[in-house]
Parts: structure tokens; C-alpha cells; sequence
């Protein structure tokens, strides 16, 4: 079931940042100022807006491009921290949830993409409709400006336990083969000597 936008959240701002003042951010430290990232700063204000003040909460991507940045930038959830967990589904959504409390309740917010067609800029960058080079990035700018949450639905989840329970590395040992520590749950062998090589 669909939820509206609290009203703690004041129009436009992104998590207590004005849209320039993130645009900055994401600048210094994504490199550039990727469309997916300025959309990623709405979807987190708007699942902030939406979950419950005072509690902790773990956050999903279902995506690897961008949104996990806008997650990392806005909140205290980190993949370093294990408060992140990627999925890759590809779809450009990220859940918020309660890790203290069972069920493991919390708000999932998606680039809805019934609601881009009053946005041609945007649709065209969604859908990949024009190549990088041709994109006018100034009018699609100004559109996720103006669009803001607008593009955006947000509902109420329960997350499944096996997603919700943080991944514990275990016991640690030293690899026969290449002398390095590895987790032991890994095998008798480091992933990388069992063939997982990610070097030539």
C-alpha cells in the first residue's frame, strides 16, 4: 500500500541539504554529478520522511549504480559498516528498515516509472533513449529539480530474516596455498586458491 511523504519534510530539501547544497556533496564524492545520485537524495529524504524518528534502521539497494552512494552519503548505513546490503536486481529502489524489531519493518522507495511521462529529460536518461553524449544534462538536471519526490512511491515492507540478519565473517585462518588469512567458512582453501582468481 502506497504512503504519502511525512510532514517533517520540507519541499525540496533532501535530508536537511538543499538540492545545490547535494549536488556539492555528490560532486566531492561520487566525481561527478550523476543523474542516478541526485534522484538517490530524494528516495532517501523520502524514506526518512516515512520511517518511524528514534529508531535504527539497516538500508537495501536493489541496484549497484548510484543509489548505494546517495544511501551512504545521507545516512550512517555503509557497505563497510555492513548497515548496507546491495541486491542486484537492477531495480533503481531502496528499502529502509527497523534491524532491532521483528518482523524487520520498514518503507521501500522506487523510481516509479508510471509517473516519468510529464518528464522527458528523465524518461529518456531511464530508459537509456539517447546516448551520454546527446543527453542535455542542464534540462535533466533542472527536471529531477523540479520533479523531486514526484517521480517517487513509496510503500510498507516487512524484510525477509536472511536479508535482515548482518552477515558475521567467523572464525579466520591462514590459506595452505597462498599464506594469506581468509575466512574459514570459505573452505580448506581461500576463495581466491580454490580458482576464484581476480588477477591474471
Amino acid at each position: 500500500m502506497s504512503i504519502e511523504s511525512a510532514s517533517r519534510c520540507g519541499p525540496g530539501e533532501i535530508a536537511g541539504h538543499s538540492f545545490d547544497e547535494f549536488r556539492e556533496m555528490i560532486r566531492q564524492f561520487h566525481g561527478s554529478e550523476a543523474p542516478g545520485l541526485l534522484i538517490g537524495g530524494f528516495m532517501v529524504a523520502l524514506a526518512l520522511c516515512n520511517v518511524e524518528e528514534g529508531k535504527f534502521y539497516d538500508a537495501i539497494c536493489e541496484t549497484r549504480s548510484c543509489l548505494p552512494d546517495a544511501v551512504q552519503l545521507l545516512t550512517p548505513c555503509t557497505t563497510g559498516n555492513g548497515w548496507l546490503k546491495i541486491v542486484p536486481f537492477g531495480k533503481f529502489a531502496l528499502t529502509l528498515y527497523d534491524k532491532t524489531d521483528e518482523p524487520h519493518k520498514g518503507v521501500r522507495v522506487y523510481l516509479d516509472a508510471g509517473k516519468l511521462k510529464d518528464w522527458p529529460e528523465i524518461y529518456a536518461w531511464f530508459f537509456k533513449l539517447k546516448p551520454k553524449a546527446e543527453q542535455d544534462r542542464a534540462k535533466l538536471t533542472e527536471e529531477i529539480r523540479q520533479a523531486g519526490t514526484s517521480i517517487l512511491t513509496v510503500t510498507r515492507v516487512s524484510v525477509k530474516d536472511e536479508f535482515a540478519k548482518k552477515a558475521h565473517k567467523g572464525k579466520t585462518g591462514v590459506c595452505p596455498q597462498c599464506g594469506e588469512a581468509y575466512p574459514l567458512k570459505d573452505g580448506e582453501t581461500c576463495l581466491a586458491c580454490q580458482g576464484n582468481m581476480v588477477y591474471v
